[in-house]
């Protein structure tokens, strides 16, 4: 009987040890599918730039993929890696590399939305030779991406370098990229000057909401050496930067907008509203955003519309309309609804919120039931006067005091620009 006993305890402790594994992984492909769930109920399936598209025929289920992913944008469901959670994805490509048997590949757009994305090489060279880009240009805005492209596009450019009586590149943008390649051009002793149509460094990052969290990772700098970097807020990463530009003596001219790039021997003229450049090699580090998209009403030219917020405290104890129905809009909206005395209206033109973070979503949600906002669905604005603004609600005409108007509405991709240079752009749909 003992030997009986002997025998069946640890055979016992292994079912037990394998039931309650596999009982810990169903609960996970659950909680991964009431996410994936969510996110359909939600409008958010189509991610915003790079991100991964998993082969189900491939994939072995490892998970390395689902932990390789700090936004946990990824789950397992029935033993197969799926993208859950599309609009957390930053585009980062960590998930990719660590797949032990190649089922994650890169892509930008998707079947239904396509994203325009300007031919860019291996070495950051586009179509063109001695036209370059790199970060969000070229469909990639995150952060430490950025700045590690703008580094490898300097690299390239320096194996190219100019004549005597020529730059060796002109760099436009002083976002991540722009920065990372400025460095790159110091530590190589390019002769080069870095262009910004800003008041401040930053790009994107300097147009976020004050105290908005911009993850990044440890990045590696020319110069510098390696920044460690985690989740930090807009105004901690600006003061990194200006601590990297007083440190290195890094020049930047602001309030310098590149109007034209031509042709000349040997190089390129870079025509801006300052001066004008003759240089054999130019790097594109600007964002997507380009031109901001606008309204297209009477009275939008007003001093009291803005495309962006800067400072929600500017707003105290006034009336505000926010335009727009994406994440920017809605960052900007509570925002601005948290500053004491303000009375903020939020004007979307579809019926419903469609691609929005569910934290967005929630915190809107909560300021709307706060009485902190008032959210027209369905709602257009018509006309922007000093005092007011008049909006079309559902078909009916209304008028709100109003003391600003920020607006939300995206930008244009710079493809006149690109075009006139000569440089191929590529609408893709789900194509790396």
């Amino acid at each position: 009987m003992s030997d009986i006993y002997y025998y069946l305890f640890p055979v016992a402790f292994i079912l037990l040890v394998t039931f309650l594994y596999w009982r810990g992984k169903q609960r996970r492909y659950q909680a991964a599918a009431a996410v994936l769930d969510e996110a359909i109920k939600s409008g958010l399936t189509e991610p915003s730039s790079l991100h991964p598209v998993i082969d189900p025929n491939l994939c072995c289920g490892s998970g390395a993929c689902v932990s390789a992913c700090p936004e946990k944008a990824i789950g397992l469901i029935n033993h197969k890696a799926v993208l859950i959670n599309p609009a957390h994805c930053i585009g980062h490509g960590a998930c990719a590399p660590v797949c032990p048997v190649g089922a994650v590949k890169l892509v930008f757009g998707t079947e239904k939305r396509g994203i325009d994305i300007p031919h860019v090489q291996p070495n950051f060279e586009t179509n063109v030779p001695g036209i370059y880009i790199a970060g969000e240009l070229g469909g990639m805005g995150l952060v430490r991406k950025a700045a590690e492209q703008g580094r490898q596009a300097m690299e390239s450019i320096a194996r190219n370098r100019g004549g005597d009586k020529q730059l060796d590149v002109v760099i436009v943008g002083a976002g991540p990229a722009g920065l990372a390649a400025t460095l790159g051009a110091m530590e190589k002793k390019l002769r080069s000057v870095t262009l910004e149509q800003e008041d401040s460094l930053g790009g994107t990052v300097y147009h976020y909401p004050r105290n908005k969290l911009v993850m990044t990772q440890p990045v590696v700098l020319p110069i510098v050496g390696k920044a460690r970097l985690g989740e930090i807020s807009k105004e901690d990463l600006l003061a990194f930067w200006h601590g990297v530009v007083k440190k290195t003596g890094m020049k930047l001219k602001f309030h310098e907008r590149v109007e034209k790039v031509t042709a000349a021997e040997g190089g390129y003229m870079v025509k801006s509203n300052r001066n004008e450049y003759f240089t054999r090699n130019v790097l594109l580090a600007i964002g997507r955003r380009g031109t901001p998209r606008k309204l297209g009403v009477p009275g939008e030219e007003s001093p009291k519309v803005v495309y962006r917020l800067i400072d929600p405290e500017q707003y105290s104890g006034k009336n505000v309309l926010v335009v727009g129905g994406g994440d920017s809009a809605i960052e900007a909206a509570v925002a601005t609804a948290d500053q004491p005395g303000t009375n903020v209206i939020l004007s979307y033109r579809s019926n419903a919120f469609g691609r929005v973070k569910q934290k967005n979503r929630e915190r809107l949600e909560e300021a709307e039931k706060a009485g902190k906002l008032t959210v027209l669905l369905s709602s257009t604005v018509a006309r922007i006067e000093p005092g007011h603004v008049h909006i079309d609600h559902d078909g009916k005409a209304v008028c709100h005091e109003n003391d600003g108007v920020i607006v939300c509405a995206g930008g244009i991709l710079p493809t006149g620009m690109l075009k006139e240079m000569g440089i191929k752009v590529e609408t893709k749909y789900g194509t790396e």
